[in-house]
């Protein structure tokens, strides 16, 4: 029996990690990645620059060994020829033979996946109509935008119909009409059954796609859950106030977390409460107290506001 037509391994997880550490000789590149993935789902991997993102994927599709830890993808070992060959990979900094046509390159990764010529007939022109590069198929590669070649990028990490693609900064050299492309084809891939492992500095596109995500800096995973629980009861509210008579701000301060205080002829107080129930309390605070309250605007926080608070907090405790 071909090894492509054994039985698919099935587990718990599509990804599983448990304090992943890589280390090059004194610099730690990744400290402590502790993670989970679930089948069909679309999950969000973020973190600044040097975080230990690309570390991690790397140890995931096995061109790196870990120093510590252990993982399974697809419920085979960190590394396993036999994951391997189910995964699609879209790296952040790919170099693909660009003498070759879109065809052409398409068919020379076909075959290193293994698949037979009947598959890369029916295969090719399918995945290369996701991508919208139909019309470009027998164009030399040299010749692609910039965008185009990460649409031709995408769609060799299509071609062999994997169970878990992990794309690298996916929409980076695209423009707006392109992430559209990309985030209907993560949604009709998630629709399909298929994991995605989607890092990217976009987030926006994270926030528009992702079932869960998880935060890293300094190599460790400092949040993770759905991101609809992470952004709950992150509100921002904005204030518009009369004169604060003395000892009300800091009353106030009990009841919310106040970032900013804007003077002038109606002061403008900025603070985040974790429910609507605590802004009213705050409010009957203001009116207690005899602060006219011209208007409280309540603002979910955005998916960039939680990422840039959680590394903040985190620069400034001690690891």
């Amino acid at each position: 029996m071909e090894e492509r037509d054994q039985p698919i391994l099935v587990t718990q997880w599509a990804i599983e990690t448990r304090g992943l550490r890589k280390v090059y000789g004194d610099r730690v590149a990744l400290a402590d990645l502790s993670i989970t993935v679930g089948y069909g789902e679309v999950f969000g991997f973020l973190g600044p620059n040097g975080a230990g993102k690309t570390t991690a994927v790397k140890m995931l599709v096995g061109l790196i060994r870990p120093t510590a830890g252990d993982g399974r993808v697809l419920g085979y070992p960190l590394g396993d020829h036999r994951a391997r060959r189910q995964i699609g990979y879209l790296p952040e900094l790919f170099r693909f033979h660009d003498w070759l046509t879109g065809e052409e390159l398409l068919d020379l990764h076909g075959q290193l996946y293994g698949l037979s010529r009947a598959e890369r007939r029916r295969r090719i022109p399918e995945v290369l109509e996701l991508v919208g590069l139909t019309e470009a198929a027998r164009r030399r590669v040299r010749t692609y935008s910039k965008g185009m070649q990460q649409r031709i990028g995408i769609a060799q990490a299509l071609l062999a119909a994997p169970r878990l693609v992990i794309l690298d900064e996916p929409t980076s050299a695209l423009d707006p009409l392109g992430r559209r492309d990309v985030r209907d084809l993560i949604r009709r891939l998630r629709a399909d059954g298929v994991t995605v492992f989607l890092n990217s500095h976009l987030l926006s596109e994270v926030e528009a796609v992702c079932d869960r995500v998880a935060f890293v800096n300094h190599g460790r995973v400092i949040a993770i859950g759905p991101l609809d629980e992470l952004l709950r009861g992150e509100l921002v509210v904005e204030f518009r106030l009369g004169a604060l008579p003395d000892g009300t701000l800091a009353a106030l301060e009990r009841i919310v977390q106040v970032e900013d205080v804007r003077s002038g002829e109606h002061p403008v107080l900025i603070a985040r409460a974790p429910d609507e129930t605590t802004i009213a309390r705050a409010v009957d605070l203001l009116v207690a107290a005899g602060v006219p309250v011209y208007g409280v605007i309540p603002e979910r926080r955005s998916l960039e506001d939680l990422f840039v608070r959680l590394v903040e907090d985190q620069e400034q405790s001690p690891v």
